[in-house]
C-alpha cells in the first residue's frame, strides 16, 4: 500500500491482471486491455499487485500508469476510481490507402466523430478546454496515418513502444523513444517494416505551479508538507485489509467492488 494525494493514476493493462484494493474498501481486479481511473484527490491509500494465477507458467504483465494533475480547485475532492472494461473502451479500425491497417484505442479524447468514455467529473480531462487525448496507435508494417494539429497551445508526447521504428515527419524515431511534438501541427507517420504501437498523451497546460514529492502532486511545498502532515495522521482513511499486500483469489474473473457497495463485472 502506499498513498496519493493531489492528482490522477490512469493505469492501461494490455495484458496480465492487477488487483486493486484501497483505504475507502474498493476492490478490483483488471486486466487484458481494462483501465482504471483513480481520482486520488484529497487523499488514498492503495495498493496495485500482481497476482500470480498462472502456477505452471509465467505470469507477464504489460501495462503502463500514467499520472494525470488536477486543478487546484480540485485537488482536494474525495477520492473516487473508475472501470473502463476492456469491451467499452472505443476502438477504430483504419487503413490507409495501401490497405495496411491501423487501430486506435481511445483511452480519453476523441478521434474524428468518436468519444472516448467519459472521465472522472473532477478530471481535467472532463475540462473542455484541456484538449486531452490519451491514445494507443496500432501500425501493421509499412501502414501510414497522418496525426491531424490540435488545438493553438496543446503539448503532444508520443512514445514508441516495443521495438520497431518509425518516420515522423520525415524524422526516423526508434524503438522505445518519447517524441515531443508541436502540438498545433500535423504529423506524417510512416511505419517500418515491423508492427508498432504508439503512445499519445496531449493537452493544453492547466496554467498553474506544481510543487511534487514521492506520491503527492500539489501546487505549493506548504501543501506538500501538509499532505504528508495529514498523512502521519489520518492515514488517509487507513487500511482495512488484513495484509499490506492484497490479491483477490487465483481465478481470472474481473471484478470491481466500489467503495459504496456496487459491484461490476464486465459482460
Amino acid at each position: 500500500r502506499h498513498p496519493h494525494r493531489g492528482f490522477e493514476t490512469i493505469t492501461v493493462v494490455r495484458s496480465g491482471v492487477i488487483d486493486h484494493a484501497d483505504s475507502l474498501g474498493a476492490r478490483a481486479r483488471y486486466g487484458n486491455g481494462d483501465i482504471q481511473w483513480l481520482t486520488a484527490g484529497d487523499g488514498i491509500n492503495h495498493a496495485e499487485m500482481f497476482p500470480l494465477i498462472n502456477t505452471g507458467r509465467g505470469n507477464p504483465t504489460d501495462f503502463f500508469q500514467i499520472w494525470l494533475n488536477l486543478p487546484a480547485v480540485d485537488k482536494r475532492v474525495p477520492p473516487h476510481f473508475s472501470m473502463f472494461w476492456a469491451k467499452d473502451v472505443p476502438k477504430l479500425s483504419l487503413e490507409d490507402s495501401a490497405g495496411h491497417k491501423i487501430e486506435v484505442t481511445l483511452i480519453a479524447g476523441e478521434y474524428e466523430k468518436t468519444k472516448a468514455l467519459c472521465p472522472p467529473p473532477h478530471s481535467w480531462a472532463s475540462s473542455a478546454k484541456s484538449d486531452l487525448a490519451i491514445w494507443i496507435i496500432e501500425l501493421e508494417a509499412k501502414a501510414q496515418w497522418k496525426l491531424r494539429g490540435a488545438q493553438p497551445g496543446t503539448v503532444r508526447s508520443l512514445y514508441t513502444l516495443g521495438d520497431g521504428e518509425v518516420q515522423m515527419s520525415g524524422r526516423r524515431v526508434g524503438a522505445r523513444n518519447h517524441v515531443e511534438l508541436n502540438g498545433a501541427k500535423e504529423v506524417s507517420i510512416v511505419n517500418g517494416n515491423s508492427p508498432i504501437v504508439l503512445l499519445l498523451m496531449q493537452a493544453r497546460p492547466i496554467g498553474e505551479p506544481v510543487a511534487r514529492y514521492g506520491p503527492f502532486v500539489m501546487n505549493t511545498n506548504a501543501e506538500i508538507s501538509e499532505a504528508i502532515r495529514d498523512y502521519r495522521a489520518t492515514q488517509f482513511g487507513g487500511w482495512p485489509w488484513d495484509t499490506e499486500d492484497p490479491t483477490h483469489g487465483c481465478s481470472f474473473k474481473r471484478f470491481a467492488r466500489h467503495a459504496d457497495g456496487r459491484w461490476e463485472e464486465p459482460v
